[in-house]
């Protein structure tokens, strides 16, 4: 595809191995990186795209798969990125095959949290009688990443936010020991403490929550 070349030999081309070693640190060396900081990275991938900007359109799915499947983590930012301005309002209701995939596949907090924000958030508000199914297989299964999505899928929803399925999938991941499952927990409450503070407190108060979610779902809310 014109579009996975130009952009190979655009990040090829401007590496930078200094900050590629700094970029993987900071991602506990689970990935490679070309060393290209968001900003810069972003100014080019957003120009191939408008070169080629009907071939990304009609291929979006088929794109975001094979740049995932790449080593460098900035391939992986270009496909969600394609994934959340292309499927917005044109999901299918096998998307979520492709959502669930994405989780399991490079999987990072970096990642993990845009996904469940920006593309599941948005695939479950295009089919909501899917939420159900979809947050019981999440939070049922052994994989961590997508018990973190079934909690923090809400985060864009604001005054959307269905706080029944929030607060049950805090619930069934309260015993947790993983931090970034306790992290969510309280993430996902704060968030909602944007728009429901007084519900978030009686929820804290009446649960027996990890210090961690505690801290973090009360941090902007003034308690007595």
């Amino acid at each position: 595809m014109n579009f996975i070349t130009a952009l190979e030999n655009a990040f090829a081309a401007n590496k930078n191995p200094e900050n590629a070693f700094a970029m993987a640190k900071y991602m506990k060396n689970n990935f490679p990186f070309f060393g290209i900081k968001t900003e810069e990275r972003r100014r080019i991938f957003k120009e191939i795209w408008k070169e080629n900007k009907q071939e990304v359109a009609a291929n979006a799915r088929q794109i975001a798969l094979s740049l995932y499947s790449k080593q460098e983590r900035e391939f992986h930012y270009c496909a969600i990125e394609i994934l959340i301005k292309e499927l917005k309002g044109n999901y299918n209701l096998e998307d979520i095959q492709l959502i669930e995939k994405l989780i399991l596949t490079n999987s990072w907090w970096d990642s993990v949290d845009t996904i469940a924000k920006y593309i599941l958030g948005e695939y479950l508000l295009e089919f909501p009688l899917e939420t159900k199914n979809t947050l019981e297989r999440f939070s049922k299964s052994e994989n961590m990443w997508l018990n973190r999505s079934a909690i923090l899928f809400q985060l864009n929803y604001k005054q959307k936010t269905n706080s029944d399925f929030l607060f049950s999938e805090c619930l069934k991941q309260t015993h947790s020991k993983e931090f970034f499952i306790q992290k969510a927990i309280g993430w996902a409450l704060r968030e909602y403490a944007k728009s429901n503070p007084e519900a978030v407190k009686q929820f804290v108060a009446n649960n027996n929550l990890k210090p961690l979610s505690k801290k973090e779902a009360l941090k902007n809310i003034c308690c007595p």
